[in-house]
């Protein structure tokens, strides 16, 4: 985070412009780039979305303008950009509207209507554009394709006027600068919040050394899922923010396990050493927290493997931060306890308190004689 990549956010954060593309073929991450280089939109972010059979990507421009007019900028931008071998004079069919096709049937008139011209020719051209956006997921790879939707006379007068290019631009977002940054700033604050319920809540449940080793063990989770973002460079986004909060509150119960087994047992062990407690403590609750761990983090691999580009980013969170919660409540958490014993008994100059073996075997003795 500090040298390479750094907190990756989202455009829900930074503001900036999503164009979904759509394409007839494979896509070429690299030629897409190199075809937004060339027409002035430098660093644009390109990913796969969806299954790699849809041939959809992702475009995250850092277009920031708000407006009506910048969004129909921002989609001419892209299709001017990916446009190849376009023929001059003719339109692109794939990415018209349903506005433009009809104005130009209304032009040609291709059937020859008489008065009702407009609304014939609006109904063909919105079943054309229904077509191609419904049925073939946005890409039109024939001309052919059309004579069982719309009449053939129809069909002959777009070959006329329009070209079928290889792609598709599905749709378009905009997200402001403002907006952006109040949403991160929420963000910080659910978290900031969170953390800090929780630490009052331990304070008055156990003993604030057990809020703050909470607390910091929870802030490690949360720095190590972040980082792995950024190791990936894979953005945040809002849905990552709400898997985040969900670990957090993931992570401290499997932590509120193990401190409330530890309470229990230094009542009943009160002469054995805390760190030989906490070890007691960890192994008693080991299992339990493995089954739990183990098949939650199933269900989120599978939601990770299987659950579509929309879940990656929250699902991916999921499953580096179960990993990381399950370990640090056991290696992170309960060590704290013990550190902070050993430094108190460290500043009191005080030894620390070791069951004596000679009245243990006293009892055992005692027991066996009674038996």
């Amino acid at each position: 985070m500090l040298f390479w990549h750094g907190i990756p956010l989202g455009v829900d954060f930074r503001g900036g412009t999503l164009v979904y593309v759509k394409f007839a073929h494979p896509p070429d991450d690299n030629a897409v780039r190199a075809a937004m280089d060339r027409a002035g939109l430098h660093n644009a972010r390109i990913q796969r979305f969806g299954q790699l059979s849809n041939n959809e990507i992702l475009i995250d421009l850092d277009v920031q303008e708000t407006s009506e007019q910048a969004l129909d900028q921002g989609k001419s931008k892209i299709i001017s950009a990916l446009e190849s071998n376009a023929p001059a004079g003719k339109q692109d069919l794939n990415n018209a509207s349903s506005l433009t096709i009809a104005n130009y049937l209304l032009e040609k008139d291709p059937q020859h209507l008489g008065t009702d011209a407009s609304q014939r020719y609006t109904a063909e051209a919105q079943a054309v554009v229904n077509y191609r956006d419904k049925t073939k997921g946005g890409v039109l790879a024939s001309f052919d394709e059309l004579k069982s939707v719309v009449d053939p006379a129809v069909v002959a007068s777009l070959q006329e006027g329009f070209y079928l290019s290889d792609f598709g631009v599905r749709s378009v977002e905009i997200v402001g600068p403002q907006v952006g940054k109040q949403l991160q700033t929420q963000a910080e604050l659910a978290v900031l919040y969170s953390l800090a319920g929780m630490l009052v809540y331990l304070w008055f449940r156990f003993e604030w050394i057990y809020g703050v080793a909470a607390v910091v063990t929870v802030f490690h989770d949360t720095l190590i899922t972040v980082g792995a973002f950024s190791l990936t460079n894979k953005p945040i986004s809002l849905t990552v923010i709400a898997a985040i909060l969900t670990l957090v509150g993931y992570s401290n119960n499997d932590t509120i396990v193990v401190f409330d087994r530890i309470r229990e047992n230094i009542k009943l062990l009160r002469r054995e050493r805390l760190a030989e407690i906490v070890n007691r403590s960890i192994n008693q609750t080991l299992s339990r927290t493995i089954l739990t761990a183990g098949l939650t983090f199933l269900t989120v691999l599978a939601l990770y493997l299987f659950g579509g580009e929309v879940l990656h980013g929250f699902s991916f969170a999921l499953v580096i931060g179960i990993l990381i919660g399950t370990y640090s409540s056991i290696a992170i958490a309960a060590p704290i306890l013990v550190a902070y014993q050993d430094w108190q008994q460290g500043r009191r100059g005080q030894r620390p308190v070791v069951m004596s073996v000679e009245p243990a075997k006293r009892d055992r003795a005692k027991a066996r004689a009674k038996v």
